[in-house]
C-alpha cells in the first residue's frame, strides 16, 4: 500500500521535471525568451536548475519504493 503514493509522486517529479527541461531547452535552441520580462541567463538558470531539483525528486521517490 505504501509505494502507490511513492510511485504516483516520482512519476509526477519526473514528468513535471523532464517537461520543464525540454521546454527550457526548446526555448533557448529556438531563441525564445524562457520568462517574459526576466534577464535571460538568470531566467534559464532557475528553469533548468528547477527541472533538476524535480527530476532528483522524482529519482528519490522512487528510490524510497
Amino acid at each position: 500500500m505504501e509505494s502507490g503514493p511513492a510511485i504516483f509522486a516520482g512519476t509526477t517529479f519526473a514528468l513535471f521535471g523532464a517537461g520543464i527541461l525540454l521546454w527550457t531547452g526548446a526555448r533557448v535552441l529556438h531563441g525564445r525568451p524562457v520568462a517574459l520580462g526576466a534577464r535571460p541567463k538568470a531566467a534559464i538558470t532557475v528553469t533548468t536548475l528547477s527541472g533538476v531539483v524535480f527530476l532528483a525528486l522524482g529519482l528519490w521517490c522512487f528510490g524510497r519504493m
